[in-house]
């Protein structure tokens, strides 16, 4: 896409703002999964209790959540008016 045409677009229902804030939103929830890896144990029979961390049982899912609401607020948010 040539940079006029995201200036041309008339009959799309997102504006030029609510694109940029849904690959913000895209980028957290990514952020979010990427915090959720990890915890893995070298050897299958060994347990890791590194798995119930603070980082993969609290915070990744919030961040995943706040993601998923984000991307929401950049769907809903009115674009404005260029006239």
């Amino acid at each position: 896409m040539a940079k006029n045409d995201f200036d041309n677009m008339e009959g799309f229902a997102l504006g030029k703002e609510n694109l940029k804030l849904l690959v913000i939103g895209f980028v957290i929830i990514v952020i979010g999964f990427m915090l959720m890896t990890g915890g893995k144990s070298n050897d299958p029979s060994v347990f890791n209790p590194e798995i119930f961390s603070f980082r993969r049982i609290t915070l990744a899912p919030m961040v995943v959540l706040f993601g998923f609401l984000f991307e929401i607020y950049a769907i809903m948010k009115k674009p404005k008016s260029e006239k």
